[in-house]
């Protein structure tokens, strides 16, 4: 990737100029920034959605919680973020977030840098195989871990 990031603003409830909303496991992925130092998505979560444990092993990964509440299982640790908060975890550390709330969360993510993530989530768009979704995502440098991790 050798993409420059644009300046201007991304307005609230959208995407960067030109791009779309993703599907993701029913979940909306707006794309905010991209370039090849970092990739800021915002993430819209009903309740009991969640994204699984997974690792990135090539990418330091950041949540600002927006609107609502994430559980977060961190490095084999259940731990809560709330409005406001800046959830930090460094590569190679497990995550996974979980709306457990009865109201849906809002949260900016991003990561640096870019390396595939971006494209991850292109091809991820409207995929429903959770066992595909897992297997393109090893392929982008997205590892999961088995079920057991979100316990």
């Amino acid at each position: 990737m050798s993409k420059e990031l644009a300046k201007g603003i991304t307005p609230n409830g959208s995407g960067e100029e030109g791009t779309t909303v993703l599907n993701i496991l029913g979940q909306k992925y707006f794309i905010k920034a991209l370039c090849e130092s970092t990739f800021a998505f915002e993430t819209n979560s009903d309740p009991g959605q969640f994204v699984p444990v997974h690792v990135h092993p090539t990418q330091d990964e950041f949540i600002l919680v927006q609107d609502g509440v994430l559980d977060l299982k961190l490095d084999g640790k259940w731990v809560q973020a709330k409005e406001g908060d800046l959830v930090r975890m460094p590569k190679g550390i497990p995550h996974g977030y979980f709306n457990k709330s009865d109201k849906p969360c809002r949260a900016l993510f991003w990561v640096s840098p870019t390396r595939k993530l971006e494209a991850l989530f292109q091809q991820l768009h409207n995929l429903e195989d959770v066992d595909e979704v897992v297997r393109i995502s090893a392929e982008h440098e997205v590892n999961f871990l088995p079920p057991e991790a979100n316990e």
